[in-house]
C-alpha cells in the first residue's frame, strides 16, 4: 500500500472542483457568525438535507455547536472577496457585505447563486472535524453562476453543451 502524508492527501483532494460557500448562524447574543466552507454536499431531497464541516480548532465552533440552525449561501463567481473575508482571521466578517435576514432570521449573503437556511439535525465527529447535517427549511436558487475552487485557486466555470 502506498504510503501519504497531509500535504498528499490535501494535494488529492484539491483536485477535485467544489463550490465555495459562507455558511452563517447567529452566536447566543444574536450576532452573526461565519466563514467560509467548501465541505458542502446534499445528503437527501427527501426529506431536504445537506452537510458541510467544521475544523474542530475553529473560532466559531462553539457557535455552531450550540445554536440549531445555519445558513449555507453558495457565493457567485463575482464574490471571490467575500470568499477571502470569510476565510480571513482577526477582521469584521460581515462588515461592507450586503446581509438580507432570512426566513429563518439568518444572516443570508445577498447576491450569491443560493441560499439554505437548515434547521441542525446531526453532528457528528469526523477526525479533525465536525460534520453538521441540517433538514433544508427553505432554500432559493438565483440566476448568478457559482464560484468554483480547484487546486488552491478560485476558477471561472465554462458552460460546455452535453
Amino acid at each position: 500500500m502506498d504510503t501519504f502524508d497531509s500535504k498528499d492527501f490535501r494535494a488529492a483532494l484539491g483536485q477535485f472542483i467544489t463550490g465555495v460557500t459562507v455558511v452563517t448562524t447567529l452566536d447566543p447574543a444574536g450576532q452573526p457568525v461565519g466563514l467560509t466552507a467548501n465541505s458542502f454536499n446534499a445528503v437527501s431531497l427527501t426529506p431536504p438535507m445537506v452537510l458541510w464541516s467544521l475544523d474542530k480548532k475553529s473560532s466559531s465552533l462553539q457557535s455552531f455547536m450550540e445554536g440549531d440552525r445555519f445558513a449555507i449561501n453558495i457565493l457567485s463567481d463575482a464574490q471571490r472577496d467575500v470568499a477571502m473575508r470569510f476565510a480571513t482571521r482577526g477582521v469584521d466578517r460581515f462588515a461592507g457585505i450586503d446581509i438580507l435576514e432570512g426566513r429563518t432570521g439568518l444572516p443570508l449573503i445577498e447576491h450569491c447563486a443560493a441560499h439554505f437556511e437548515c434547521r441542525t439535525v446531526h453532528r457528528y465527529e469526523g477526525g479533525d472535524h465536525i460534520i453538521f447535517v441540517g433538514e433544508v427549511l427553505t432554500c432559493k436558487r438565483y440566476v448568478n453562476e457559482p464560484l468554483g475552487f480547484h487546486a488552491g485557486q478560485f476558477v471561472q466555470l465554462e458552460r460546455v453543451a452535453a
